[in-house]
């Protein structure tokens, strides 16, 4: 499931490559080896308003006991929350993964060298984190290495959540996402938001070849409300090939969209939507 990118064996069924056997590897180095040719960049977009999302619903649960935890959609290695709860830029990232130096490393020691690399530049003000995708791998390692405080396997598309993800729902207090919205749907938010027991915000990014209104239609029927950033889209990633570029023009066409000078040039871009309750 993609959370923070998408890379590896190309699948374009349907016109939109996949690239799902990176997300069964022991650690995220061909996660960032397939995709620094792609530019994906949407976790740099993320950085700074999901920061600002959680300090400020964070800021709702001042006086409980324990602040609301993030819960990460589609979070593959705990990209969003490396930089989420870490003094850490998406290429520093790419720089690290794909290093020589880091390349010659097993599994095992690259692990130990992140969780110290994250322990020490974890910020002040990190919260808790908790990542969900359908790869065990990615999910594993990044609980391994500290970037989440717990990860969770469910496929809520086509089943319930497990008991351990409903104790945990009753912590979160704010959904992110980037990139997922190509992967599920309005049936995982409702069983997200049916879980939740605090009020739940939302911050998610979304491909402009994706139809983002059932999830807002799965939100308003769970009181909140959705707004677009209409100011501007954000770059995604190049496609891969012209064929993938063809499918990106007529998906934004069809969805009314306009593709000239975005992904008529050859670059997915997406849309920023926060979704909060009707009244705080």
């Amino acid at each position: 499931m993609v959370g923070s990118g998408s890379g590896g064996t190309e699948d374009v069924a349907g016109g939109k490559s996949r690239f799902d056997d990176i997300y069964d590897r022991p650690d995220p180095r061909a996660y960032f080896r397939r995709l620094a040719p792609l530019e994906y960049e949407i976790p740099h977009h993320a950085q700074p308003l999901f920061r600002q999302a959680a300090a400020e619903r964070a800021a709702l649960d001042a006086g409980r006991p324990h602040g609301p935890a993030v819960l990460d959609v589609c979070c593959s290695y705990g990209i969003n929350a490396a930089l989420l709860n870490h003094d850490v830029t998406l290429a520093e990232m790419y720089e690290r993964y794909t290093s020589p130096a880091h390349q010659t490393m097993s599994t095992t020691e690259l692990a130990a060298r992140d969780k110290e690399f994250y322990a020490e530049r974890r910020r002040p003000d990190a919260v808790p984190v908790f990542g969900l995708d359908v790869s065990a791998p990615a999910v594993h390692y990044a609980l391994e290495v500290g970037l989440l405080d717990a990860a969770f396997t469910d496929d809520l598309e086509h089943g319930s959540p497990s008991p351990r993800l409903s104790r945990a729902l009753t912590e979160v207090g704010l959904i992110t996402l980037t990139g997922g919205g190509s992967y599920v749907t309005a049936r995982t938010f409702a069983a997200l938001l049916d879980g939740a027991r605090r009020p739940v915000w939302a911050s998610a990014f979304v491909l402009r070849t994706v139809s983002y209104v059932p999830i807002v239609q799965t939100f308003a029927a769970h009181g909140l409300r959705t707004t677009l950033d209409v100011s501007r889209t954000y770059p995604q990633r190049l496609c891969t090939d012209e064929r993938e570029r063809q499918y990106a023009i007529a998906a934004v066409r069809a969805l009314g969209g306009d593709p000239a000078g975005r992904e008529e040039s050859g670059r997915f871009h997406s849309l920023h939507y926060e979704s909060r309750p009707d009244t705080p």
